[in-house]
């Protein structure tokens, strides 16, 4: 005897409102530092990324980070001290 296993995924967003829509396309997102996967049917693919698409145009690289007011505060410090350093030794 064959026994013959059938899966079929169902859209995610169409099982919350408990309808039943076959999944023919995944949608991949970032969430809370991880990549979260979420099936879809095709229109609700489509949907997404008429929403997201406009939000890839804006994006922007990440600009470098700022000093920390530690390291802020020590380097204005010690160029202080080397420009009356130098400023001492000329008049002298």
């Amino acid at each position: 005897m064959v026994t013959e296993v059938f899966t079929l995924k169902y859209c995610d967003p169409h099982a919350v409102r408990e309808e039943k829509v076959e999944a023919t396309e995944v949608i991949q997102f970032a969430w809370e530092g991880s990549v979260r996967e979420v099936d879809a049917c095709a229109d609700c693919f489509k949907e997404y990324e008429a929403r997201l698409e406009p939000l890839v145009d804006y994006s922007r690289p990440v600009k470098k980070r700022r000093a920390t007011k530690k390291a802020a505060a020590s380097a204005p410090a010690e160029g202080a001290q080397s420009a009356d350093g130098t400023a001492g030794s000329e008049s002298a």
